[in-house]
């Protein structure tokens, strides 16, 4: 029994690391799902800048094409510049790492959503207004 001891004390250590790499593993895929999420909507800001190419040169149409560009670089700004940190690097820097590529990633999905929304209601109402939608 007394040789089991000095295991038996490792033991919650091991169970420890095991949850907090596990914390890592899923704060990781978290963020990446946000990345799919958001580029799934690429074709959207793409979509919708070539819908606003279709209707007057505008002030506004100008500030919506750049809104929705912007959201864009926004998005491969991230891409180029996210590093997954190696599995030698301590498990609470990993997390703090997750936790600050998740924010910036937020930031992006605030412009993904709205630049969209402000370029699809400039969208409808330039088609509202517009002799042939009658």
């Amino acid at each position: 029994m007394l040789r089991l001891a000095p295991v038996l004390l490792l033991l919650p250590a091991c169970l420890s690391l095991q949850s907090e790499e596990q914390k890592a593993e899923a704060a990781e895929k978290a963020l990446l799902a946000r990345h799919d999420e958001l580029m799934a909507q690429m074709d959207q800001l793409y979509g919708l800048r070539q819908q606003l190419q279709t209707i007057p040169d505008t002030v506004a149409a100008g500030r919506q094409r750049r809104a929705l560009l912007g959201a864009e670089a926004g998005m491969l700004f991230w891409m180029h510049h996210y590093r997954k940190p190696a599995d030698t690097v301590a498990v609470e820097q990993r997390l703090a790492y997750y936790a600050a590529q998740q924010q910036r990633m937020d930031s992006v999905g605030v412009l993904f959503r709205t630049s969209q929304d402000s370029a699809r209601l400039l969208v409808e109402a330039s088609s509202a207004a517009s002799p042939s939608a009658h």
